[in-house]
């Protein structure tokens, strides 16, 4: 069977597996710097967390636009990129503002409840970011879209000729 060939659900599974794939290298990553700028220098929590984050994000951008993403419309790469980092500040801000929450909040900072309320953050941003990038950032080809339309069962309607509307006959005014 062709990729082009699957259903709209199949090709769906595919892309939250390769977007979960990149998150999982991602997610190493930002556990890695972040517990080691935790254990090993004298910053803050959240704003080592942050630094994880910037770091995690950047590994992120290279995996979803050559793995998950490759298919793609490139033409626009200076504004996929701008949106791809608006919407990674924003997944930024809903991890860091959970773990600060956490911290200054309820006052819990030992190592393992800093590592749960990231589990918890990161869990959160990574639902925004999943709709984000895949609504807005990577977007599909226009061939793409339409091969969606047609397999849904919406094609005869959006695809079927519209009748020309006829000109409406000149009104006289006495």
């Amino acid at each position: 069977m062709e990729r082009g060939s699957e259903g709209p659900f199949k090709r769906l599974a595919r892309e939250v597996a390769k977007f979960g794939a990149v998150g999982v290298v991602g997610t190493v990553v930002n556990f890695a710097v972040s517990n080691l700028l935790w254990h090993l220098t004298s910053l803050q929590a959240v704003r080592a967390n942050v630094i994880a984050t910037v770091v995690a994000i950047g590994c992120n951008y290279v995996g979803f636009r050559y793995f998950t993403y490759r298919d793609r419309d490139k033409s626009a790469r200076t504004k996929e990129l701008g949106l791809f980092l608006a919407f990674s500040l924003v997944g930024l801000v809903i991890e860091n503002g959970v773990l600060y929450l956490a911290i200054y909040g309820f006052g819990w900072d030992s190592s393992l409840q800093r590592n749960l309320f990231k589990v918890l953050g990161i869990g959160i941003a990574t639902l925004f970011r999943f709709w984000s990038y895949r609504t807005w950032v990577f977007k599909a080809l226009p061939a793409e879209i339409g091969e969606v339309v047609a397999e849904s069962g919406e094609a005869e309607a959006f695809l079927a000729p519209q009748p020309k509307p006829r000109p409406r006959p000149k009104q006289h005014v006495s």
